[in-house]
């Protein structure tokens, strides 16, 4: 796992500080599988709120059926596309006092491998809209909420793609890319008390990675076992990582 920042007593007091903190509300878009239903899973056992959204209610059902303690947790439809169901659920996290400490931007899809001219529009619209567009929706409607609470954690997940290309994947790496930048901006904005970080999960056998990789993909980290990295990273960011690109 790479270290959120190298060096400095102080930074490293503010990650202890920010690891050993009580339980909190975490936020995680696309919770319905892959990462962020690995990820809900692990904060869920260790005893923090998650209010997570995903596009199919059927897999929201087998998750809060799995999840630790599923009374705690606000586990409900809505799509990052949308403005107004985000809205929606930002209403509803109000309601229910369930502001979130933490937001993880996980909700993210991927083009089916093609050369940059041949990707049909409507997949590349599909990429722009949930990587990026469903990350401005998100941060539309919970960062007035943060502020107002004077402190919170924003994890926009970015991509080793967001860093680097691979061909036929034009899309997906044009969105990571623009998260990367998007989140170093947001960090310039924000004011004390908040803070927000750019996070690559890794390599992690996903139905993404299966879409670009094939049967390669089994050879990489399963969600189950990243699980728990990215939780210990997540729960120890602080203030101090504001603007960072880290990787889990």
């Amino acid at each position: 796992m790479t270290a959120p920042k190298p060096g400095g007593g102080a930074a490293a007091a503010a990650r202890a500080a920010a690891a050993a903190a009580g339980p909190r509300t975490v936020l995680i878009t696309g919770v319905s599988r892959g990462l962020g239903r690995a990820l809900a899973l692990e904060l869920a056992r260790r005893g923090h709120a998650v209010v997570g959204c995903g596009r199919s209610a059927e897999h929201l059902r087998s998750l809060e059926a799995e999840i630790t303690s599923p009374s705690r947790h606000l586990l409900t439809v809505a799509d990052v596309r949308s403005d107004s169901s985000v809205a929606e659920l930002a209403k509803a996290v109000v309601e229910k006092k369930q502001v979130p400490d933490i937001i993880v931007n996980n909700a993210g899809t991927i083009n089916k491998n093609n050369k940059t001219w041949n990707v049909p529009a409507v997949d590349f619209d599909m990429v722009v809209d949930t990587n990026i567009k469903g990350t401005a929706n998100v941060l539309r409607h919970f960062v007035p909420l943060m502020i107002e609470k004077r402190h919170g954690i924003i994890i926009n997940l970015s991509s080793g793609w967001g860093r680097s290309a691979a061909a036929e994947v034009a899309p997906y790496c044009a969105s990571k890319w623009a998260i990367e930048g998007l989140t170093r901006s947001l960090a310039k904005e924000l004011p004390p008390g908040l803070a927000a970080i750019a996070l690559s999960p890794g390599v992690v056998n996903t139905d993404m990675l299966t879409s670009c990789f094939g049967s390669s993909a089994a050879l990489y980290q399963t969600t189950e076992t990243w699980a728990p990295k990215a939780a210990t990273m997540i729960l120890s960011l602080s203030l101090d990582d504001n603007g960072a690109s880290l990787t889990v």
